[in-house]
């Protein structure tokens, strides 16, 4: 079984341009995504890690961090088209792929392990992606958050065997009685989804060769599309540390706010 860890890196941001070049407390967002990769591909065998970009100067610094780095054009609609379209020139396809944004350098390590040991565990799996179930204090945040900013943080419904029904930029679902659940319980029922995704092959060629679907537009959720085309997503859950970050680096704010973190809890990469 051939396991592969991609990481998009996209030159021509809008709102922070040259964004995987930027620096973060004394090293480019692409050197700590790199990073993460690495570490958590240290326990596995058969992992291909690859960076993938439309730009030469990303392409550059790829390969002075030692990395293989897949260029495409400029054209991919997205990064799983960007990573799709890196796939296709590597010699040898592999069997399930994790797309790892090349603005997520917060991610764990263990996220990415526990991804690629539940498809190890059932190799018919389409989709895996994380949720994090969030505390009462995580919730207040998130809610707070939305009042600025409605369209940060992505809940997920989830079945009892871990199958996501539905994601959204509300928080869903509603919660009624929740003083009494607030009483009774130390986590709330809402789960955050992290935006990781690990793609069976042949489920990634069939995703992008897909039209957006009606959900994905009005919500701005790739993930609908798969949803909306009968695509199974199994999720995997994973703890995070009451406060920690959880989002990508999207602006010249969220890089101070980054630092601020770094600063306040270290590197935090297991």
């Amino acid at each position: 079984m051939k396991l592969a860890i991609a990481i998009p890196a996209r030159y021509g941001s809008t709102r922070l341009p040259g964004k995987p070049l930027a620096m973060i407390a004394g090293k480019t967002m692409l050197a700590r995504v790199l990073d993460v990769a690495r570490k958590a591909a240290e326990t596995y065998d058969d992992v291909d890690i690859f960076v993938t970009t439309e730009d030469s100067r990303i392409d550059s610094h790829a390969q002075e961090l030692g990395a293989k780095c897949i260029v495409t054009t400029d054209d991919c609609a997205t990064g799983s088209d960007r990573v799709l379209a890196a796939v296709r020139q590597l010699d040898k396809k592999p069997d399930f792929i994790v797309n790892l944004q090349g603005d997520a350098p917060f991610t764990q390590p263990a996220t990415i392990r526990k991804i690629f040991d539940t498809f190890k565990q059932n190799p018919k799996s389409e989709v895996i992606t994380p949720v994090h179930r969030l505390s009462w204090n995580d919730l207040d945040r998130l809610r707070k958050a939305k009042e600025t900013t409605p369209f940060s943080g992505t809940t997920a419904i989830i079945t009892e065997d871990k199958r996501a029904i539905w994601f959204s930029k509300n928080i869903i679902p509603a919660i009624r009685g929740e003083g009494n659940l607030r009483k009774n319980s130390a986590t709330s029922p809402i789960h955050q989804h992290i935006g990781l995704y690990g793609f069976r092959s042949d489920i990634l060629e069939k995703f992008c060769s897909l039209p957006q679907s009606n959900y994905e537009q009005l919500e701005g959720l790739e993930q609908l599309r798969l949803l909306e085309n009968n695509i199974s997503i199994n999720t995997v859950t994973i703890d995070i540390e009451e406060g920690m970050i959880q989002s990508g680096i999207d602006s010249p704010e969220d890089i101070i706010r980054a630092e601020k973190h770094i600063k306040k809890y270290g590197e935090h990469i297991k």
